[in-house]
């Protein structure tokens, strides 16, 4: 088995198909991780969060962050796990990685099943449609009520719920897994748009010209607040002393330049990097 170290060696990219049965995997605690001086983290690969390129190079938001948090920590070693973003909360919980790296927004449904550190990011939200924007599709409002439009979203994700809750039927939501199968899902008809964030459609946008982010898109408002996320790293239930550590390594980050360099150079503004601020997670966990 391979493993990447900080300091540039390889690393191992384990598909979620092939951890999933192993059904006798559990989380290790941080005294075992530092003994074994290995981690596992999961990512969704999902640019600019967290992905694996084919070199098998962990970037991102995500991954570039928790690097220096297991260097801080002391680890030495971490092993890249890909899954789909459905797959990061029950991976969590059953133990076949210790902590997820994916920006996943901090929500109080997904706080009552894992453990959150600190936000590290927020985020807003955006949306993809055809070249051209044929059925001029500028917010997530355009399709609440409406029968004649499909729109798609990844499963797990909280775009659904944004969605319902605005008022979209839910037999015109389509669920797709990864993020990529989203320009073919536009591109065959299958959907008119895909909801997900900003960052994500313009990740999208740019790996083919028969899709576009929609221009002038309004972000949606519930109850009179702008929709925005937070994510952060995720852990099983029981990591609460890896959570701590990650937590005060984090803090202690979140006030340099190097951690805001990583942000913005993977497309955060300068007011994300500030909202990311706004709220403790125990906050967001309450809703």
């Amino acid at each position: 088995m391979r493993h990447h170290s900080l300091t540039g060696r390889a690393i191992q990219v384990a598909a979620a198909t092939l951890l999933a049965g192993l059904a006798t995997a559990s989380a290790a605690d941080l005294e075992t991780i530092r003994e074994q001086n290995s981690i596992r983290i999961a990512v969704a690969n999902e640019e600019p969060y967290g992905y694996v390129d084919e070199q098998g190079d962990a970037h991102g938001a995500g991954p570039e962050v928790a690097m220096h948090l297991m260097e801080e920590l002391g680890i030495g070693s971490i092993e890249w796990i890909v899954t789909d973003f459905s797959d990061l909360i029950p991976g969590l919980r059953e133990g076949r990685f210790d902590m997820a790296a994916a920006e996943m927004a901090i929500l109080p449904e997904r706080c009552e099943q894992v453990l959150y550190s600190v936000p590290n990011t927020t985020y807003g939200e955006g949306l993809l449609v055809r070249a051209g924007n044929p059925e001029e599709l500028t917010a997530y409002d355009d399709l609440a009520g409406r029968n004649e439009y499909r729109v798609a979203v990844m499963a797990g994700a909280d775009q659904r719920e944004i969605l319902t809750t605005l008022g979209v039927p839910e037999d015109k939501i389509v669920t797709i897994e990864r993020n990529e199968q989203a320009i073919d899902a536009i591109v065959n008809g299958e959907a008119d748009a895909y909801a997900a964030t900003g960052l994500t459609v313009t990740t999208l946008e740019q790996q083919s010209r028969e899709v576009e982010a929609a221009r002038n898109f309004s972000d949606p408002v519930i109850e009179g607040e702008e929709v925005r996320s937070w994510g952060g790293f995720a852990f099983g239930p029981e990591a609460e002393a890896l959570r701590d550590a990650v937590n005060e390594a984090l803090l202690a980050y979140k006030r340099t330049d190097a951690w805001e360099d990583t942000l913005t150079a993977h497309g955060f503004t300068q007011e994300d990097v500030l909202n990311s601020f706004k709220y403790s997670t125990e906050e967001l966990c309450q809703g």
